[in-house]
């Protein structure tokens, strides 16, 4: 079975997605920390220049960059590797989280991560999170989800997440990537951020995992059901 996770930024669909694949014992896929990778990839290769992109060279390069998931029994977390190199705690940076929408937004990035990600899911049960995956990369995933929640909500979440990592930031400059990154994601022209039509909606505002598990679990025992009707 495919499991298809999508929604806005910050709204907790990695930390939705993994707590569903440990409990099915599925193959995770974060799609959105392999964009968050190709970004890292162009930082450093100053393929970004202010807000100018260096296109040619980007999509170039993509052959050139490798990304893989990997299991750190320590911290019982999947951690993204670019080329062999753990680039988990990076990936999550401001800089890069206020550049990823922008990369996403290329065709050949996105065309040479669908394959990947299609790759990644052939002959397995998979739960993958992103922004397209019930509508371009999986269409006909088995089970398909689409989160939301307020955007002050998701930069309280955001704000918490990085100061418990030690990164100084502002709640306002949260806020305001959210909402750029909401902007751009939903008004890009290719693969744009919306709910698969038959996608279940989950407004995750005010649950707690826990809730969001008990109305995960009522939606996997129906759909099993009616498969065995």
């Amino acid at each position: 079975m495919i499991i298809a996770v999508d929604g806005y930024s910050s709204c907790g669909k990695s930390t939705f997605a993994k707590a569903i694949a440990r409990q099915l014992d599925y193959l995770y896929i974060d799609s959105g920390a392999m964009y968050r990778a190709v970004t890292l990839f162009c930082i450093r290769n100053a393929y970004i220049t202010g807000s100018s992109l260096k296109e040619k060279e980007i999509t170039a390069s993509i052959p050139l960059i490798r990304i893989s998931f990997r299991y750190n029994a320590d911290t019982g977390k999947h951690e993204t590797y670019l080329n062999g190199e753990n680039v988990e705690n990076e990936i999550r940076q401001t800089k890069v989280s206020s550049l990823v929408s922008i990369i996403s937004k290329i065709k050949s990035v996105r065309d040479s991560l669908v394959e990947m990600q299609r790759e990644a899911g052939m002959n397995k049960s998979i739960v993958m999170d992103g922004r397209d995956i019930g509508t371009v990369v999986f269409p006909d995933a088995d089970i398909k989800i689409f989160m939301t929640a307020s955007e002050e909500i998701r930069a309280e979440r955001r704000f918490k997440e990085l100061r418990e990592k030690g990164m100084k930031v502002s709640f306002q400059d949260v806020l305001n990537n959210i909402s750029e990154r909401d902007c751009i994601d939903s008004g890009r022209e290719i693969s744009p951020l919306k709910k698969a039509e038959d996608a279940y909606l989950l407004d995750n505002s005010e649950m707690t995992v826990s809730e969001q598990m008990d109305w995960f679990r009522n939606i996997f025992e129906k759909i099993q059901n009616e498969g065995r009707d």
